[in-house]
């Protein structure tokens, strides 16, 4: 391991929290708003650089490229997308979410349809967070530290004893930025991250087709074309990980309700100082979101030109920047990255300590909590979530497989049911609280039937869509048969400034058309 390496890497990381701690220093901790919103204070560019800092983790590093170097960049499904939900988000969803002046987002889902909806919800996020999302960020980022490092060898360990090691340190570093800085020092800390990320980010696909070219880029990326075409079709057929059917079906539901319902992405968006501020942060992140495919799936693909067909997937793109950079960046690659692992952590940690300590401890255990009371309780909470992710994190390490379409199948057993009821509570003004549990409960049952007992032969984002239809006609139904006795209007609650963005429709716009142009660039009909 080299030592300069090492010191750059603890060089950046140490800067980072030197100037998150600076910048927030004076933050009000101990009431509701500054721990969990950031005191409701975030500009444009700090939300853009949360969002996709929070998203784009070693999850997405490791397993889009895994995809990429196994499949072909038709998953950028997952990251091109988002751009058409970020619209969405901003043209529609953020507007109504700032005038309720929510916390959380079940907050919404007690004022359409009743208490019992929003706990129903809230433990299905927690559910979400707490197995499906923070274990997979830690054991994705120790498989990223360890191969860029070469820690096992280096420490003469096992595998599994290194992931532990590393798995411990990204816990503990990042759980000491959710639980103690709150959420501005998160947002604070992805922001800087996200200006390493982009740069280093950026840096590993140039430099492999400069590799793979011997010396010309453009050499590069025609040996792409040239000894494997087939990786370059955006457009999936029915065997792809991604068909490209998908893309207006279960896949914009999905990245709907990721971009538009998580809580861990939106308490990002709802924290904005203005509406303006809020819309232009979110279709900022809509551009960053049309480069994922460059470095999230373009380095897979480079890798398996590179190192051919029979490496284990998810340690293509950790070997190939071990083999193209560098010296001298490894550490600060290391650095941005290990940041990237942190951003998703500790937003996904803050936002289970905000739904247990504002849904579950508050409401149930203590109604009668001081904020500052409150606060403290979830830092406690915290903590045991983090020990708990910790602990079964490098587990995950004995079923690697198909990991990230793997951790997208999951995800279908709440972000598709939630997104469901949203939809129809914000459409309508009379369809009742009963509606919403009765279609939670069918579109889990059949969703899990689905997938765990009854092999259909559906791509599983066509089923999130054909459930989403039918349970959504049942909601109207039951909504025409037993609707509210009074109709249902979203009551002006807003905290901050809700004049909005002059120029969020022709902006939202011209991120759809870029969308379009970046699908027909890389289709049969495009450069290939």
């Amino acid at each position: 391991m080299n030592l300069f390496a090492i010191v750059s890497f603890l060089f950046f990381t140490c800067l980072v929290a030197l100037i998150s701690y600076y910048v927030t220093r004076k933050e009000d901790l101990n009431s509701q708003d500054g721990y969990f919103l950031g005191g409701r204070s975030l500009g444009a560019w700090t939300i853009a650089g949360s969002l996709m800092l929070t998203n784009l983790s070693t999850e997405q590093l490791i397993g889009l490229n895994a995809q990429g170097y196994s499949d072909t960049i038709a998953v950028m499904g997952w990251e091109v997308g988002s751009a058409i939900a970020l619209v969405i988000v901003a043209f529609y969803l953020l507007p109504r979410y700032l005038k309720g002046g929510i916390t959380t987002i079940p907050d919404f889902l007690e004022d359409r349809y009743d208490f019992g909806t929003k706990q129903i919800v809230t433990i299905l996020f927690l559910f979400g967070y707490v197995f499906n999302l923070l274990p997979p960020i830690l054991y994705s980022g120790a498989v990223a530290i360890n191969g860029l490092f070469n820690i096992p060898e280096t420490l003469g360990i096992g595998r599994l004893p290194a992931l532990y090691l590393t798995v411990l340190t990204i816990g503990i570093v990042g759980s000491i930025y959710a639980i103690f800085g709150g959420l501005k020092a998160v947002a604070v800390s992805d922001s800087i991250n996200g200006v390493g990320l982009l740069i280093g980010g950026l840096m590993i696909p140039i430099i492999g087709l400069f590799v793979l070219g011997d010396g010309s880029i453009s050499a590069g990326f025609s040996t792409i074309l040239q000894d494997s075409p087939e990786k370059m079709n955006s457009i999936g057929d029915s065997e792809s990980p991604v068909p490209f059917s998908t893309m207006f079906t279960g896949m914009l539901l999905v990245n709907l309700f990721y971009w538009g319902t998580a809580q861990h992405i939106m308490q990002r968006a709802i924290s904005a100082k203005s509406l303006k501020e809020g819309q232009k942060g979110v279709l900022i992140a809509a551009f960053l979101k049309l480069l994922g495919p460059v470095f999230l799936i373009l380095p897979g693909i480079i890798a398996f030109n590179m190192f051919g067909p029979d490496l284990e997937p998810t340690d293509a793109y950790p070997r190939l920047v071990h083999e193209i950079l560098p010296t001298p960046f490894v550490g600060f690659f290391a650095a941005v990255l290990f940041g990237a692992i942190l951003s998703s952590f500790n937003s996904a940690l803050n936002s289970s300590v905000t739904l247990i300590a504002l849904n579950i401890y508050k409401p149930y255990i203590n109604p009668k909590a001081t904020d500052k009371e409150v606060v403290r309780k979830g830092k406690y909470f915290g903590t045991a979530i983090a020990l708990f992710a910790i602990c079964i994190a490098p587990l995950i390490d004995l079923v690697p497989q198909g990991f990230f379409q793997y951790l997208q199948m999951v995800n279908g057993f709440y972000n598709v049911p939630i997104l469901t009821i949203m939809i129809v509570g914000y459409l309508t003004k009379r369809v009742p609280a009963i509606a919403a549990k009765v279609s939670l409960f069918v579109f889990i049952s059949t969703y899990a039937a689905t997938q765990l007992v009854w092999d259909t032969g559906v791509h599983f984002l066509h089923i999130l869509a054909i459930l989403f239809v039918i349970c959504s006609t049942l909601m109207l139904l039951i909504g025409k048969l037993y609707p509210r006795n009074e109709d249902f209007y979203l009551e002006e609650k807003s905290k901050v400034d809700m004049q909005p963005w002059k120029l969020v429709y022709p902006v939202g716009i011209a991120a759809t058309v870029a969308m379009i142009i970046i699908y027909t660039l890389l289709s049969p009909v495009g450069i290939l």
